[in-house]
């Protein structure tokens, strides 16, 4: 258990004092403790200062109950790589049985501690504290994130010990502490897996890389913990869509010591004896997942070198893990597509400064159908549009000359509102749309584009949903859900069940909110492996712009500069390529680092997907 440090009065004096006797403050940090005064928070430690570290202090000759559940409390917040100053705290017994590994609680503070009433006393021999709080999230064994909400509530006991000293022998597993605490000792990393239902190993096309975001403390070893916690496998909410190259049962050799690259970038695995044997095209497969997940880790890596048995089991650079496998941020579209005032599909260079559009080529651009929005596939060769009414779904070529024909879709819903959503195509140009027509609510998918829909079972769903948008991915799926009036953002997962001569049967799994602490979300589009971009509000809030996890949490980037009336955002897989929305301003961008730049006149902006 560790803490958000809100101290008052002496306390924070002695914080203070701490920081300024252990050398320069964005370098170093130690622990304090309480020299008298009754229990109180632990300081808090400023969200900004993130490359502070905190050193923990031991527990003091004769030191009272207070102190010890304080200094525990305190030394669990520090840099200790495996807490044995904290276990200092604890009994013998209960230093062996204690696991701070199995999961971290996070609350909007430091958790407070009071005597427990009936819990003994000091002069008893054994006394109880109790812990409390608000919990904001939880990080489980496997180091995934959920949100969470409710209070917080967890009793630590005290005994003494044969020499009289103060310590604890029962307190709960795992640790807690506050958020900004949380937010300085852990960072969000993706590892990466491959899809299951694309390509399998051993195939000519490469398979598709999934991210799949855990948490790992930021200072302790931590390209040795993420290639440990990829070893280990996905977390539980996506194993069953994914696979891993690496052979079960596979870990890090016993001799392998902390993980750090050479002089020239390059980072050698000694694996254990479960992937002594390999092959060369599941051995690269192997490095490219390893290069994936510490991509955008310091100090860089640009080459991994498996090893197994004392032996060199293949090796990749980064240049090379893009053709061992697929990863959607590695994409880079060439045109963006919007809705101009004369109800065509016209485009732009992706990422240029221009801002006179060309229509696009083919049926949808030529203005003969007027449309209310569109979806370009991912190769830029198809595109999708919806009627200005709503209630058609038109597919064609984007090559000049090409006819349109009949649409593949029509709504029955008897308002605008009622019928067709913006349709979104995904890695395998499967064209996903969903019919809100109260009557008959429906998410719909078109295999290539084409022929007749399959309707996706949603076993779970409780809502309407109002907006869709596929990951490039293809397992992973983002809904704009409205119930009882609250619009809240969902990311399920896309489950497959393939028979020969057979239609698949496609179903939405699993959805959990990525936003639960907005009341209405008005638009959002995926803006890399695992990270999207959602304009909406809380309760009695402001509308806003930011970008959500999605596991929920909030990833440490800039949040988008502010932006009045927004209608509709879209964001490329490539962060290098700017947001895109449609405001009171009509189309605007927002190239990094600079502010929101009017392009034209327009609606319904979108990068392919």
């Amino acid at each position: 258990m560790g803490a958000d440090r809100e101290g008052r009065g002496r306390r924070r004096h002695a914080r203070v004092m701490a920081y300024a006797a252990c050398g320069v403050l964005v370098l170093a940090g130690c622990a304090s403790m309480p020299d008298s005064g009754d229990l109180r928070g632990v300081e808090s430690t400023p969200r900004q200062e993130t490359q502070v570290r905190v050193f923990a202090v031991p527990p003091g000759e004769d030191a009272p109950p207070s102190e010890i559940v304080q200094g525990f409390l305190e030394a669990l917040t520090s840099d200790d790589p495996h807490y044995k100053t904290a276990r200092q705290y604890l009994t013998g017994e209960a230093a062996k049985t204690w696991r701070p590994e199995a999961s971290a609680t996070v609350l909007t503070d430091g958790p407070g501690a009071k005597p427990e009433a009936g819990g003994g006393g000091e002069d008893t021999g054994e006394i109880s504290y109790m812990l409390t709080g608000t919990k904001v999230a939880t990080v489980d064994a496997q180091q995934a994130y959920a949100p969470a909400t409710g209070a917080y509530g967890r009793s630590v006991h005290l005994t003494q010990d044969d020499e009289r000293q103060w310590r604890i022998d029962s307190l709960p597993q795992g640790v807690v502490m506050g958020e900004s605490d949380f937010q300085r000792n852990y960072m969000s990393v993706s590892k990466y897996y491959f899809a299951s239902n694309t390509v399998a190993a051993g195939s000519n096309a490469p398979p598709t890389a999934v991210a799949d975001p855990v948490y790992v403390r930021r200072r302790v070893e931590p390209m040795t913990q993420m290639v440990s916690t990829l070893l280990n496998g996905p977390t539980r909410w996506l194993g069953p869509v994914v696979r891993s190259s690496f052979p079960t049962g596979t870990a890090l050799a016993k001799d392998a010591g902390a993980l750090t690259p050479d002089d020239r970038n390059k980072l050698t695995v000694p694996l254990n004896d479960k992937a002594a044997g390999i092959g060369t095209n599941r051995c690269q497969e192997m490095a490219a997942q390893i290069l994936f997940t510490l991509r955008n880790l310091s100090p860089a890596v640009d080459e991994v070198e498996l090893r197994a048995d004392g032996a060199e089991l293949c090796s990749l650079t980064q240049g090379a893990a893009d053709a061992a496998a697929s990863r959607s941020s590695a994409r880079h579209p060439d045109y963006l597509y919007f809705v101009d005032g004369k109800h065509r599909l016209v485009r732009i260079p992706a990422g240029s400064s221009g801002t006179e559009p060309d229509p696009a080529p083919g049926a949808l651009g030529d203005g003969d159908t007027a449309l209310r929005s569109a979806a370009v596939s991912r190769d830029e060769h198809t595109a999708a549009g919806v009627s200005l009414d709503g209630k058609s779904l038109y597919v064609g070529s984007l090559v000049s000359g090409g006819s349109l024909g009949e649409p593949v879709l029509r709504s029955q819903g008897g308002a605008e509102k009622d019928r067709l959503t913006t349709p979104s195509w995904d890695a395998d140009d499967g064209l996903w749309v969903a019919d809100r027509d109260p009557d008959h609510p429906r998410l719909l998918l078109f295999e290539e584009g084409k022929g007749d829909p399959v309707q996706v079972r949603m076993p779970h769903l409780d809502g309407r949903i109002q907006s869709v948008r596929v990951a490039a991915d293809g397992v992973r799926i983002a809904l704009v859900v409205e119930k009882g009036g609250k619009k809240t953002l969902l990311i399920g997962l896309i489950e497959r069940d393939e028979k020969p001569g057979a239609k698949p049967a496609v179903r939405v799994v699993e959805l959990r909110s990525a936003t639960p602490e907005l009341e209405q979300v008005t638009t959002m589009s995926w803006a890399g492996d695992s990270r999207l971009v959602v304009v909406g509000r809380e309760h009695g809030g402001v509308e806003q712009m930011r970008y959500v996890q999605v596991d929920g949490s909030t990833p440490d980037v800039p949040t988008p500069a502010a932006l009045t009336g927004v209608k509709e955002v879209t964001a490329a897989e490539d962060d290098q390529l700017p947001l895109v929305a449609y405001s009171v301003d009509g189309i605007v961008r927002l190239p990094s680092g600079e502010q929101w730049q009017k392009v034209t006149e327009g609606t319904a902006p979108v990068y392919p997907g």
